[in-house]
């Protein structure tokens, strides 16, 4: 196993990788996530609370069970949010070794009766157990609506009986493991909130969501975006200084934070000349790709 994550194929089935904490890669995904710094702020002190105050208070005084789960569109940064978390939590007890465990929720399902149910009570009860067991640990479900899906919007006759069984056996776990193990948090993300049960999100501490930037948090993504690009290409800093980059911002409202990142690159791409020497990219490039977007992404939402 490496500093930064352990061999794929020595990990036990549900977990895809494994980091050692703090790590400095991930305190920069942190950074990268530009929202309300309020709710960044509110999400570290909940997760540092999961490891100071719940070991030390009974849980009938306080029934937390140390999950927390990140609500919001595709693309606003949730799982790079909760990875860069772990890092923070880590900083803030440097003299204690943490892990992240990454959680591949899809890994766990099965068409075959009873296998679904098998595999998650097999990855919650044994190897989130035994690393909780040999020190404190983050645990990342992502998409947790594959594993905890709402029964209730569930029919038996459209559904096999094993995606019921398979909540069943992560809300009996989560029960087990926040009486077992105090050093342990899950932080979750879903992309469909509406989708997770709602005995999942009763266990839940904290529910944030992650919403679309507004129009200031649009502008600061562009500009992180076009400042990191001007470490290697200097003139495309000088967009940020054109009396119509506020436009672009403008029009980049309704986009997630990793969409507006990609109009950066179709702005590059706008013709041979700028993606032979990006140097040359102008702001009516910059402006004719954030319009293109925010069009399409429009244009998509009409379809649904």
């Amino acid at each position: 196993m490496t500093r930064h994550a352990a061999v794929p194929e020595l990990l036990p089935k549900g977990i895809h990788r494994a980091w050692n904490l703090p790590e400095p890669s991930l305190g920069v995904l942190w950074d990268s996530i530009i929202i309300d710094p309020a709710r960044k702020t509110q999400l570290l002190s909940q997760a540092v609370v999961n490891f100071t105050v719940r070991p030390k208070v009974d849980r009938n005084v306080l029934p937390l069970h140390g999950v927390i789960l990140l609500v919001g569109p595709p693309g606003t940064g949730k799982t790079s949010l909760a990875r860069g978390l772990a890092h923070r939590v880590a900083e803030a007890f440097s003299s204690a070794l943490m892990r992240l465990i990454e959680v591949d929720p899809h890994s766990l399902t099965s068409s075959s009766l009873g296998k679904s149910q098998r595999a998650v009570s097999d990855l919650f009860a044994q190897s989130i157990s035994e690393a909780a067991t040999n020190g404190p640990t983050i645990v990342l479900l992502d998409e947790v609506e594959t594993l905890a899906v709402d029964r209730s919007k569930l029919s038996l006759d459209a559904n096999p009986v094993d995606v019921h069984r398979a909540t069943d056996a992560v809300l009996v776990q989560l029960d087990m493991l926040a009486e077992k193990h105090s050093n342990l948090l899950f932080v979750a993300t879903s992309n469909f909130p509406e989708a997770v049960d709602s005995a999942f999100m009763s266990r839940c501490d904290l529910i944030m969501d992650v919403p679309l930037p507004d129009r200031a948090a649009c502008k600061r993504i562009l500009e992180d975006c076009l400042q990191g690009l001007a470490a290697t290409f200097p003139s495309i800093g000088q967009l940020t200084q054109s009396s119509r980059f506020g436009e672009c911002a403008d029009a980049c409202v309704g986009l997630d934070g990793r969409a507006i990142r990609k109009v950066v690159a179709n702005a590059l791409a706008a013709n041979p000349n700028t993606a032979i020497d990006p140097n040359k990219v102008t702001i009516d490039d910059l402006l004719a790709a954030t319009t293109y977007a925010k069009a399409n992404r429009e244009r998509g939402g009409k379809a649904k």
